[in-house]
């Protein structure tokens, strides 16, 4: 049994980590104001901003994996400029993993956070801005603590989602070892070098660490709505 791990290269696993756990943070951050925004605004734009962050969920990732290739390439402003300014290629190594996959992941970050928002007690939110609190405080000291099981779904779904992406990645990343080869790439490869054993391997390993991180969330949650469910 111990040989058959011994023969499996895990950089792709811990390349999937470290790009699941930058694109959390960035999206975090980004997400948390335009979430706050989309629940409380009344704007007749709302809609279009929402299915507009929704967009990458019901679009193929071939789709969505072509035109960040293309945005991003040396043949676009956008990749043009970063290339011939600061020597920055944007596609085919891990920054444009990075930036393809805050893209891919942005609703699964979004969403949680918005319905956390949406579900806060209207009153309380008045009751802050009352005792003098802005938006931006009350945000942080009033309505971030109060959706703690939504923070917890948006971080893990958001990071997991994030460890399985497959079409995005290999379009705008390729596959280059221990630069954009991530662990959903290389089970692609295996079954295509007809390694069906390391495919296994590797597959199941996916399986086990969604399954947990899923686990984690339903069992914070039912924890979370028992206890204050009985308050």
């Amino acid at each position: 049994m111990m040989d058959i791990f011994s023969g499996l290269e895990f950089n792709p696993f811990l390349l999937s980590f470290k790009l699941a756990f930058i694109t959390t943070s960035i999206l975090f951050v980004l997400s948390l104001p335009l979430a706050w925004y989309l629940s409380q605004t009344t704007s007749k734009f709302k809609p279009f901003f929402e299915a507009l962050t929704a967009l990458p969920i019901v679009l193929p990732p071939s789709v969505l994996g072509f035109y960040i290739l293309w945005a991003l390439s040396y043949n676009s402003p956008l990749g043009h400029f970063f290339e011939e300014y600061f020597d920055i290629k944007l596609v085919f190594n891990f920054t444009g993993l990075v930036v393809a996959s805050c893209f891919y992941s942005l609703p699964f970050m979004v969403q949680p956070l918005q319905s956390g928002f949406e579900g806060l007690s209207k009153n309380m939110l008045e009751a802050s801005y009352v005792s003098g609190k802005g938006k931006f405080e009350t945000l942080l000291r009033v309505a971030m603590p109060n959706i703690k099981p939504s923070l917890l779904t948006a971080l893990i779904v958001t990071f997991a989602h994030t460890v399985g992406e497959f079409g995005v990645v290999l379009m705008v990343g390729g596959s280059i070892p221990e630069e954009t080869k991530v662990a959903s790439v290389a089970i692609y490869e295996m079954v295509e070098m007809m390694d069906y054993t390391s495919a296994h391997i590797y597959s199941a390993i996916m399986l086990l660490i969604s399954f947990l991180v899923l686990l984690a969330v339903y069992i914070f949650n039912h924890k979370h709505n028992k206890k204050f469910g009985a308050i």
